[in-house]
């Protein structure tokens, strides 16, 4: 027997490693390909272009480890509730739990290393690259004195998750030293656990603003786009040529005015000014719509359109059927969770959520649920992108960067992963709230004894429940990604509020959508602050 349940186990880990192992070559081929795909050629640097690879893919590594834990735990029990054969050794349970948390420990790890010392070390040294007289050991000087500043943020933040307390502290009688052992016992206590959680939701609650930013437009705009379509390039170009003999017989009356030797007034020549800056704009147009009418893509992309039409209607069905469970999920615990002061935390699902329900009836058609959770995980990172890609990078009202094909710089790269990063860590939250009960226990049941019907005495029959918050802990494992999501209850409030506020984003942003009419074939590509280099570079 326990042969067989060593087998049990070696095969079901097996089973769903090798899947993670999948999973996480085509997240290596999918970071290369996007990174390369919109960093400059001329101003590329090997150093940022692979912390930015990495970066991507080390997040969206961590996202991909979610379905496995979900997965796991799931198959630690049968259909009817009972344990099977391999997990029914606590013992054995946690060696898989431990498995999945030694997971989550290295790799959350290893996105504190990059956002608080390797991101900030690598964009301040190519900052500092500018100054072509500067050598090499001063650049990484002073690239090192900018990046101490978030290494002391990321010390404070451990500080503080390794020594706020989650239970009583000792009372007003107790010595000073007793409380200082009390917190160190804390400490001790928790393998630096809380600490690492709680500086990565500190990190998640900053994902949360950019999910609102980014996510909410882009799960909007995205299908949006794809449904209407583009601009007719050969109308572009000769509303553009129009608009172009227009600007130049301004100018040329203007410069009328000065023919015979007479200067220009001030206001003359600004408006001079302008209209010359307005012309290159126009100039720099043309050359692009005469590229984009010859490139085969746009004959491909006209002849997909159906496909583009087909594929934007399931985007915002999706978006819908998010915003939908969403909403619920808030519902729910809005008049039924135990309060503001335990994070919302909810008992049971009380109102009917669609995902939920649709993850419970996929879970026993092995892997139809790992393949809608990975599929999730995915829209999330595509519509994120899209809002990036069509927003640009801010600063409050201030535009840090943009981010196009074959022309973003690599300090924007840097920040794009970095936003990337943060919201692909929110994204976990996300899903909690689209589908708490699954990701909380999976596809798990227990069993509970109840008096049995039409049979006389004291006779009890056995009933299957879903395990949820209620269920006793020796028959429903939690996933670890639960205990990393909701160890500080203060964060678990302010990512419910974040869910209202997501919600909000998304309907602006599909009302702001709507009445927007069709992009241009070029959109974003052409621009009066844009570089001639970067154009150049673009054209070549």
């Amino acid at each position: 027997e326990v042969k067989m349940a060593e087998q049990w186990l070696l095969t079901e880990s097996v089973v769903g490693w090798s899947i993670f192992t999948f999973i996480l070559l085509a997240i290596l081929a999918f970071c290369w390909f996007y990174i390369r795909k919109y960093q400059s050629r001329q101003e590329s640097e090997v150093v940022s272009t692979i912390t930015a690879i990495c970066a991507l893919a080390i997040a969206l590594i961590t996202s991909a480890l979610l379905p496995v834990d979900i997965f796991l735990v799931s198959f630690m029990k049968y259909p009817n509730g009972t344990y099977k054969e391999w997990a029914a050794n606590n013992v054995t349970r946690e060696q898989i739990e431990n498995s999945v948390l030694y997971g989550y420990y290295t790799l959350y790890s290893i996105i504190l290393f990059c956002v608080f010392l390797w991101i900030p070390f690598v964009y301040f040294y190519y900052e500092e690259k500018d100054d072509d007289n500067m050598n090499k050991c001063l650049q990484v000087k002073n690239a090192l004195k900018y990046t101490i500043g978030f290494v002391f943020v990321c010390v404070a933040l451990l500080l503080i998750g390794a020594f706020v307390p989650l239970e009583p502290a000792p009372g007003h009688n107790s010595t000073q030293w007793q409380k200082v052992q009390y917190l160190f016992e804390e400490l001790g206590s928790s393998h630096g656990l809380y600490a690492l959680s709680f500086s990565i939701s500190s990190l998640t609650l900053i994902g949360m603003l950019a999910v609102i930013t980014y996510t909410a437009y882009g799960m909007s705009v995205l299908p949006l786009n794809l449904i209407k379509g583009t601009r007719s390039v050969a109308y572009e170009r000769l509303e553009n040529t129009e608009d172009t003999e227009d600007v130049e017989h301004q100018i040329e009356k203007l410069k009328s005015k000065c023919s015979d030797g007479r200067p220009l007034s001030s206001r003359d020549r600004n408006n001079l000014r302008e209209l010359e800056s307005r012309l290159l704009v126009l100039r720099r147009r043309g050359r692009h719509l005469e590229i984009a009418e010859k490139n085969c893509c746009t004959k491909v992309g006209r002849a997909l359109r159906p496909v583009k039409i087909l594929l934007g209607i399931f985007f915002i069905l999706v978006a819908l059927l998010f915003i939908i469970a969403l909403f619920i999920s808030n519902l729910d615990k809005a008049l039924h969770s135990a309060g503001i002061s335990s994070g919302f935390i909810i008992f049971g699902t009380n109102l009917t959520n669609p995902l939920n329900e649709l993850l419970l009836v996929l879970q026993p058609v092995f892997p139809l649920d790992y393949i809608l959770i990975t599929v999730i995980t995915v829209y999330f990172v595509i519509t994120s992108m899209a809002g990036i890609r069509n927003m640009g990078i801010w600063f409050f009202w201030i535009r840090l960067y943009k981010i196009r094909p074959k022309r973003t710089r690599p300090q924007a790269l840097l920040f794009l992963c970095m936003i990337l990063l943060l919201i692909i860590l929110h994204t976990s939250y996300m899903i909690y709230s689209l589908a708490p009960q699954y990701v909380m226990y999976g596809s798990q049941k227990y069993l509970v004894q109840s008096p049995a019907r039409f049979t006389p005495g004291n006779a009890t029959s056995d009933t299957t429940r879903i395990c949820d918050a209620n269920a006793p802990e020796d028959q429903c494992t939690v996933t670890r990604t639960y205990l990393f999501l909701h160890k500080f209850w203060f964060f678990s409030t302010i990512y419910y509020f974040g869910n209202w506020a997501f919600v909000a984003a998304f309907l602006i942003g599909l009302a702001v959508s709507c009445c927007r009419g069709k992009k241009s074939v070029i959109e974003g590509e052409v621009e009066a602050d844009d570089s001639d280099i970067s154009d150049d570079e673009y054209l070549h």
